[in-house]
């Protein structure tokens, strides 16, 4: 087992696992070759390394938060950081790539967590850096202006009325943090990717435990029914105590599981540009599967799996419930109605834009309940989160 306690700094040490020992030795000489071209195309350098953060390395070239140019743009938009249509793309932008770092050094701010915590707003500063610069930029979706997405996401949740009043200033530091790095070293490939590839990262963080391991892990996809069951059983008992804090944690988890899917739920423009930045990471899996003759994941096969028809799977089947449990847990604030609205408006456009025969014959419309609903739940929840 892996110990935690062993760092450098603050930071988990985790050793770099020798290539002999990520790569399964295998008697058949095919699946050596497949193996090897796997290992050479995701490369070393890129993806088997120790993550910076988790060794406690300081990146050499500090960032700087603000361009000067677009300081006063990107203010007035912090003025509006509670805002559900806040354009992160946008806010990326502004900061020249540096979106998460400056949200989260507002929104600790914001927050009062820099006093209540006594941080040290430069060490506080490397940290978030480390954090970002841990994700990698050339991944289409699951990059640092995800991150900063669902941080923006979490923040919006965080001020919901039937939560605010029962946070600590812990939880609402963990539950930014914890959105803030729940995906942090992001391959670009799903799980089941990564497990036929004995990747190194399937096993990474088996070992993280405590309230922000938690938080992270429960974004799970593969754990959906398991929360939404929950949730539910809580919400129909009507047994939630928010003043204790293992159920004020579990709601903290629900929060930030809206917060990592909640792209279906943003206006069309900027829900639609999150989609096609999925679908392009899904289909460059599906293209390294092909190439390496391995088997093609569910969602990433780019000549039978649409974008319109993934994305309204993955809005019946995964987004709308958990939703539709969210509202009733917030007494149906404006936020969830808003976001429910949205999704059905999403919905809409993507069921417009499905090719012709898939319109007239239902086939790729998931609305319809029928045996195969299970099995199209499972297939989406494989496909990893859009």
């Amino acid at each position: 087992k892996t110990d935690l306690t062993a760092s450098k700094g603050h930071f988990p040490f985790i050793p770099l696992l020798p290539i002999s020992t990520v790569i399964l030795n295998t008697t058949h000489s095919g699946e050596i070759g497949t193996k090897k071209k796997v290992k050479r195309l995701l490369s070393f350098q890129r993806y088997f390394h120790a993550s910076r953060l988790l060794r406690g390395i300081i990146p050499q070239a500090p960032l700087h938060l603000l361009d000067e140019d677009y300081l006063g743009q990107a203010r007035h938009m912090l003025s509006k950081v509670g805002m559900w249509d806040f354009d992160i793309f946008l806010f990326d932008r502004l900061t020249n790539g540096n979106s998460l770092v400056t949200l989260l050094c507002h929104l600790f701010n914001t927050h009062g967590l820099i006093h209540h915590f006594k941080l040290d707003m430069v060490t506080l500063h490397r940290f978030l850096v480390m954090v970002q610069e841990d994700y990698h930029s050339q991944n289409p979706y699951h990059n640092a202006v995800h991150a900063a997405d669902v941080t923006q996401a979490m923040h919006c949740y965080l001020k919901e009325s039937r939560l605010a009043s029962f946070l600590t200033p812990l939880d609402i530091m963990l539950g930014l943090l914890a959105a803030a790095a729940h995906d942090v070293d992001h391959p670009g490939v799903n799980q089941p990717f990564l497990i036929k590839t004995n990747h190194h990262l399937a096993n990474l963080y088996q070992d993280i435990e405590q309230q922000l391991g938690s938080l992270i892990l429960a974004t799970d996809i593969n754990r959906q029914n398991e929360f939404l069951t929950r949730l539910k059983a809580h919400l129909h008992n009507k047994d939630l105590r928010l003043e204790d804090v293992h159920d004020r944690h579990f709601m903290l988890q629900i929060a930030l599981k809206c917060a990592d899917i909640c792209n279906p739920c943003r206006i069309w423009e900027m829900s639609k540009q999150w989609s096609e930045r999925v679908c392009e990471e899904f289909y460059r899996q599906g293209d390294l599967e092909q190439k390496f003759e391995l088997e093609i994941s569910p969602l990433c096969n780019q000549q039978k799996d649409s974008i319109p028809s993934i994305q309204i799977g993955f809005m019946t089947y995964i987004v709308e419930p958990l939703f539709r449990e969210w509202a009733r847990f917030t007494g149906h604030s404006a936020l969830s109605e808003s976001m429910l609205s949205h999704l059905a408006h999403n919905k809409a456009q993507w069921k417009s834009l499905l090719p012709k025969q898939h319109r007239s014959s239902g086939d790729g419309s998931p609305d319809h309940k029928g045996p195969g609903t299970e099995a199209e739940e499972q297939t989406v929840a494989e496909g990893d989160a859009p």
